[in-house]
């Protein structure tokens, strides 16, 4: 049976038609050489930010600086200081940091003295004012070497309109701290705290089983860790603001007394302690011109 020339005509537009659509979608659905081209264009191996300013690569930082202990029990140390820093690349840097210190009676000693015997008893276990005080100790000096990480950067907005340049940083390395106490001779007078002397049957010597009177022995240098973290908020192409919190580790007993309530003092009292400062300082970068990348 034979159809109709209008049947066939239907037939074959219906056919066009459809090869037409789906010849459509198919070049709709793969794109072509040239758009692939563009979409893989060279941007893929240029740099992120060009021009941008090597603030810290290559260059000597030299940093006055101020800092203050925030976990301090018996005595605030509050110094300034220098901290030196060399920064191979960006990211990478190295250096030191070294304060001089003075330190304050803090808010719990003040509760604690008034609250203590005027004069000295051996007779009770309870510390004089005198023994309290002059057992504590002081950190003249205090600082660190170390290797430096600094993975951010970016820009700060100050009201939309004041653009300022900022990196974090984080340290890591060795602490030093040297430690001073002074306990007189009328206070600190056991020379044998804790032991026995029975060599001299006449005179054999006790233990007094009283702290209070023994030597402190919490004065000396102290090795130990350090870790570090901050910021640099720039100021201008070469000066800096920098904060910073500090965590100088190191074995201490910042009270001199018996810790381990042994009765009497001696170096199982002292214990690793961290010590935390927050500082603030005022970066400049050297050589003060600063380079740019390509």
């Amino acid at each position: 049976m034979h159809s109709s020339p209008l049947l066939r005509l239907t037939r074959l537009g219906g056919l066009s038609l459809a090869s037409a659509i789906a010849g459509t979608i198919a070049l709709a659905a793969a794109p072509s050489d040239a758009a692939a081209e563009r979409r893989t264009s060279g941007l893929e191996d240029q740099p992120a930010v060009r021009h941008r300013m090597l603030l810290v690569a290559k260059r000597f930082e030299l940093t006055p600086m101020f800092e203050s202990t925030i976990n301090a029990d018996f005595r605030h140390i509050v110094g300034g200081g220098l901290k030196l820093e060399y920064h191979l690349s960006d990211m990478l840097s190295f250096g030191a940091v070294g304060v001089f210190s003075t330190s304050l009676d803090t808010g719990l000693v003040g509760k604690i003295s008034p609250t203590l015997e005027d004069s000295v008893d051996d007779m009770t276990r309870e510390p004089s004012d005198d023994e309290f005080l002059q057992h504590l100790n002081e950190m003249p000096l205090h600082g660190a070497a170390y290797v430096s990480l600094t993975p951010w950067y970016g820009k700060l907005a100050a009201f939309g309109k004041a653009f300022v340049n900022f990196d974090f940083y984080f340290q890591a390395g060795v602490s030093f701290a040297s430690l001073k106490s002074n306990c007189d001779s009328s206070i600190c007078d056991d020379d044998h705290p804790g032991t026995v002397d029975d060599t001299d049957p006449d005179n054999p010597i006790q233990p007094d089983l009283n702290p209070n009177n023994d030597p402190p022995l919490n004065d000396g240098s102290r090795v130990g860790l350090y870790l570090g973290g901050g910021i640099h908020v720039f100021l201008n192409e070469f000066l800096a603001l920098d904060l910073t919190v500090r965590d100088y580790a190191f074995s201490d007993n910042p009270s001199g007394a018996d810790f381990d309530a042994n009765l009497y003092v001696d170096d199982n009292d002292s214990r690793f302690m961290h010590h935390l400062f927050m500082g603030a300082g005022l970066s400049i970068m050297l050589p003060t011109k600063v380079k740019r990348t390509p």
